[in-house]
């Protein structure tokens, strides 16, 4: 899966027994042993101690301990082994689903967070998602692209934000709780609206994504607008995209607009990572039942018919929206809770499905060419 070079200075009497035990480690994202995932880097031994070095294609810091664990005790097992020391690295590759299309400076991956109607909490997802996925070690920045009603300065807690233009050519990005911001909200005073049409919401899209300075960023996260309009067309024909996440509630009027979204995104072949289940549930304060007041398994059932993975189902939970009213959402406001897990298990979830989609596209452009 990973053209990751290799360092191995182990004799091979002890080299193959390494070898096997570390592709007995099945990475539970991947689905592959950690060899056959390309993920282990280096082997040497010092004396009785094991370096190893393993370099993963997603994120996942928040999991290193746990791993290393494992594999110690795992490999502790041969003889020549005492101790394991290991080095643990996050190396993503610059990928779209659209070669097609120019990268954007300074941008590996770019993610599209959508959904077929509103009010089904994506905002909520796509911020959360991007917290996430930089609390598991990734650089991360995220585009509001909600030209109508831009969300993400408030619930990043900087709508007083206004970006700065350098060299008169591009503009600052915003930067809170660890990640890099860009949203026509910075450009627009108190509750002034942007009332354009279609295309002129496309045009300024397109210069928030192409004329902002990001920082090094291994993923763009955008949060996209309700629907399949003008917006979502632009982004299809001129943003370099890897991968889309669909948000939709279990009720039945959501989960057909979520269908939209996803034949759309399937129409100009850029892939669906997943859906995300949002207010799945709701547990009582009081007694701890749950109740599903807006139905059952909705997500479940739309991905398995589309057969893509269900990422994750989320609470409907006050302190989700308490926290983004208040600037601070839940993956960095409370982020030892059930909810901010949940968040970083989605945000695992999709760097690796990102992941595989660029080895399967690897895998299919060489057997295409050996042909």
């Amino acid at each position: 899966m990973s053209s990751t070079q290799t360092d191995y200075r182990l004799n091979d009497d002890l080299l193959g027994p390494v070898l096997a035990i570390l592709d007995s480690f099945v990475d539970p994202y991947l689905a592959k042993g950690l060899v056959s995932a390309g993920c282990v880097n280096k082997l040497a031994l010092e004396g009785k101690r094991l370096q190893l070095g393993l370099v993963y294609p997603y994120p996942c810091m928040t999991q290193y301990r746990d791993t290393v664990m494992a594999l110690t005790n795992k490999l502790a097992v041969l003889d020549a082994i005492d101790e394991v020391e290991c080095e643990i690295d996050f190396q993503p590759k610059a990928y779209s689903a659209l070669s097609s299309i120019a990268p954007i400076a300074n941008v590996k991956q770019v993610i599209a967070v959508a959904s077929g109607k509103g009010g089904v909490g994506k905002s909520t997802t796509a911020v959360n998602l991007a917290l996430a996925l930089a609390a598991e070690g990734a650089q991360v920045g995220i585009l509001d692209a909600d030209i109508y009603g831009p969300s993400v300065p408030m619930m990043l807690g900087i709508p007083n934000f206004r970006p700065l233009s350098p060299d008169g050519k591009h503009m600052t990005a915003a930067s809170a709780h660890g990640i890099a911001a860009q949203s026509i909200g910075f450009m627009l005073s108190g509750d002034e609206a942007a009332v354009w049409r279609g295309p002129m919401a496309a045009g300024a899209l397109a210069q928030l994504l192409n004329e902002t300075q990001w920082p090094e960023l291994d993923y763009l996260v955008v949060d996209m607008p309700p629907g399949t309009g003008d917006i979502q067309l632009t982004l299809s024909q001129k943003v370099p995209v890897s991968g889309a996440v669909i948000v939709t509630t279990p009720q039945d009027i959501a989960l057909a607009d979520a269908k939209k979204g996803i034949n759309m995104f399937q129409k100009v072949n850029i892939p669906v990572l997943g859906i995300v289940e949002n207010m799945s549930f709701h547990l009582c304060p009081e007694c701890g039942h749950k109740e599903h007041p807006f139905g059952t398994h909705g997500g479940s059932k739309i991905a398995e018919r589309y057969q893509v993975p269900l990422l994750g189902a989320l609470p409907l939970h006050i302190n989700i929206r308490e926290a983004m009213d208040n600037g601070a959402p839940t993956v960095v406001a409370d982020p030892d809770s059930e909810v901010a897990a949940l968040y970083r298990e989605i945000a695992r979830k999709v760097g690796a499905e990102l992941a595989l989609k660029q080895s399967q596209k690897t895998v299919s452009i060489s057997v295409s060419d050996d042909e």
